[in-house]
């Protein structure tokens, strides 16, 4: 037996023999449009596969995890989708800020924030769009001015997943004005900001799905040390884009078993309902089936991270949009009061947002028009 399925093997009998036992009640809760559900028991039992060693198995070993290869990384995915365990709570900490300090941080910062990551004691969350700044991150607003030794900010985040449930938050904001003639981005820094303090305001934001994974959160004097800045003052865009990079990595397969299961129970749904029998409905699963293996092909090949974001999105959008033809006009009706909604409605509308978080589409197929097909920049004004 490989290493890898010797790896695999490990982690599927760990998690069934717990999730078969005292976190049984725990499967498949969470995840999009459901990240309310059971919140304060997931988390528990994020802290134990932690005191188990299996957060973070991506990380080098000299950081607490388990210096896994690309390979086993894949297989840990899977096999956490494969046995319909609870969405994560820390995969912000987990998958975007402990990389980015791994590769960007400093030593003091290495020592301070991954421990506590590692071990789920502190949930982050990304500070990135703003209200006139969501797909351009070059023209965030939010400013922040040293004061002595201490950064101050000011200004406005939104769409910041999760902030209501996490103690630190991983902010863009400008450190230096806006010269004239300069590159757009230049003058941004990446600081990491505590929340609970006073000048930082949250507040939840309700959306189509009746829950608020999503918050805005504002700055008003805020304060976060000087060596709280991720690389030097002003060269926050780079990190922030090799934060956007690790956002897209081998993580989404797991995500991909997960639209498995929901092709499959849509398939189900079609035969029992009798919608299988339009030709066209046939069609578009069939379809949906072709391109759930094509992007599987597309991660495992390592495809540039703009074209696999661009396809999945659209991919899981037109899957809710089918869901709904499927369901017919039954569809359309709340299951009971005030809204509650069952696992196809929910689908459907928060994949609405699936071409919108974390790159836009249409900023997807500039990049990849600019940096893979080497055509000329749009204008700016």
């Amino acid at each position: 037996m490989s290493s890898v399925e010797e790896f695999r093997t490990e982690i599927r009998d760990w998690l069934r023999a717990r999730l078969d036992g005292e976190f049984a009640g725990l499967k498949g809760l969470g995840g999009p449009g459901r990240d309310h559900e059971a919140f304060a028991e997931r988390l528990a039992w994020e802290r134990h596969m932690a005191a188990h060693g299996w957060t973070c198995v991506g990380w080098p070993r000299e950081y607490g995890g388990r210096g896994a290869s690309i390979e086993e990384q894949i297989a840990f995915h899977e096999e956490y989708a494969l046995a319909d365990a609870p969405a994560r709570v820390n995969h912000i900490g987990e998958q975007l800020l402990g990389p980015t300090l791994i590769d960007h941080g400093t030593e003091e910062q290495k020592a301070r924030f991954l421990p506590a990551v590692r071990a789920v004691e502190e949930l982050w969350c990304q500070g990135y769009s703003e209200p006139e700044a969501g797909s351009d991150l070059a023209a965030v607003r939010t400013r922040a001015v040293r004061d002595g030794d201490e950064w101050v900010l000011h200004g406005q985040k939104i769409w910041t997943s999760l902030a209501h449930e996490s103690q630190w938050c991983f902010v863009i904001a400008r450190t230096e004005p806006r010269a004239s003639g300069a590159r757009p981005h230049a003058g941004l820094s990446y600081l990491l900001v505590p929340l609970d303090q006073p000048g930082v305001e949250i507040r939840p934001i309700v959306q189509l799905t009746g829950t608020s994974e999503f918050n805005e959160v504002f700055f008003d004097g805020a304060r976060t040390p000087v060596g709280h800045v991720v690389g030097a003052p002003g060269d926050g865009w780079r990190i922030a884009m090799a934060t956007l990079g690790y956002e897209r990595g081998v993580s989404t397969l797991g995500q991909q078993v997960g639209f498995r299961r929901e092709l499959e129970a849509l398939v189900e749904l079609a035969r029992t309902n009798g919608a299988a029998g339009d030709p066209l409905i046939r069609d578009r699963l069939v379809r949906a089936w072709t391109g759930l293996r094509t992007m599987r092909a597309n991660a495992l090949s390592g495809a540039e991270p703009s074209m696999a974001k661009l396809y999945w999105s659209h991919w899981h959008r037109d899957l809710g949009e089918l869901a709904m033809d499927i369901r017919g006009a039954a569809g359309t009706l709340a299951a009971g009061e005030p809204y509650e909604l069952d696992d196809w409605q929910r689908l459907f509308l928060f994949s609405r947002a699936d071409t919108i978080y974390a790159g836009s589409s249409e900023i997807q197929r500039n990049i990849i028009a600019e940096r893979v097909l080497g055509l000329p920049k749009e204008p700016r004004a």
